[in-house]
């Protein structure tokens, strides 16, 4: 891999021409209410309205869309706690191939529904003592499958990336873009898009508390491995982030804030309350962060990605009720 992969605002422009018409292009919602309690005017890019339910099937569709067509007639693979899953399934489905996803024992059994109504066949293993990544490779050569990473590819990352050039083509030029962090391919596809456009905007990480390996490697300047993480903020459970991802967001992200579950619930009782949106956890934490003041000296005009909604009613309930 090089040591800074190359990605550009016209990969991400590409990613967006090879989308349009296929995925959705989703609402932004701003609040006044929200503005007046973080003092500042926010912009929220509601990516829980996205096909499956997150930002996930941009990056899929566009890295399954650009495979070679014996490549792809042979299926693909993937593996995911969720949201990943669903996008490889659907981008499957729709470009008539056929996918395999690994996924944890625990994953949100409606992530898990999910992906079998798109078609996909899944295979499930134990997060905790089993290390996902080996595995996926090992079950997309056994069936000769082309595996398509959750965050660390140069397509999938690009396909994020037009997340944040839809909200700065709807908001014109933003002070910061507050992103959730797990594997980085989104952060870093958005920081790709909009430093490229607007070389003073601050990009901000958001990471839960439990889950701070991110954080750790930008200050150490490597990659940091810690336990994989409990939290309520499934699709931020990663032990460490990747390497291409890591590469770019070093240079282009510049600081990561922490929230706890306690304050990630509360952000999603106040999107449902006041912004009547339903968010999933990890799609929730950038809102945390502002909510609970975990942005330091925040600027005038901010944009949030609100990565994702897939949590079912139950849990929702069972979160919020408190």
């Amino acid at each position: 891999m090089p040591a800074e992969p190359h990605l550009t605002l016209d990969d991400v422009r590409a990613a967006a021409a090879r989308l349009a018409g296929v995925a959705h292009r989703t609402p932004v919602v701003t609040s006044r209410t929200l503005n007046a309690r973080v003092g500042a005017e926010v912009f929220i890019k509601c990516e829980n309205f996205q096909r499956v339910g997150a930002f996930k099937f941009r990056g899929a569709y566009n890295a399954v869309a650009q495979l070679p067509a014996d490549q792809l007639a042979k299926g693909v693979a993937a593996f995911s706690s969720g949201n990943h899953a669903q996008a490889v399934a659907l981008a499957a489905r729709e470009l008539g191939t056929t996918a395999v996803i690994l996924m944890p024992e625990d994953a949100p059994r409606s992530k898990m529904e999910a992906t079998l109504g798109y078609g996909a066949e899944v295979v499930t293993y134990d997060r905790y003592t089993e290390e996902r990544g080996a595995l996926g490779e090992g079950l997309a050569k056994d069936r000769g499958l082309v595996l398509i990473p959750p965050y660390d590819h140069l397509d999938v990352i690009a396909g994020q990336g037009t997340a944040a050039l839809e909200l700065l083509e709807e908001t014109g030029e933003l002070d910061a873009l507050v992103v959730p962090v797990g594997g980085g391919g989104l952060i870093a596809g958005s920081a790709v898009a909009a430093k490229s456009l607007h070389p003073a905007v601050r990009m901000i990480g958001v990471e839960p508390e439990a889950g701070d390996d991110t954080k750790r490697s930008l200050e150490s300047g490597e990659r940091v491995t810690i336990p994989v993480p409990r939290t309520i903020a499934d699709g931020q459970m990663l032990p460490s982030p990747g390497e291409i991802t890591f590469a770019l967001n070093q240079r282009l992200v510049d600081a990561i804030a922490l929230v706890s579950d306690e304050e990630i619930v509360d952000a999603m009782r106040f999107a449902f309350e006041r912004l009547r949106i339903v968010l999933e956890p990890s799609g929730a934490t950038p809102l945390a962060a502002l909510l609970s003041g975990r942005v330091e000296n925040l600027p005038p005009r901010v944009g949030v990605i609100a990565s994702g909604g897939n949590i079912d009613t139950r849990r929702f309930a069972e979160l919020t009720a408190g």
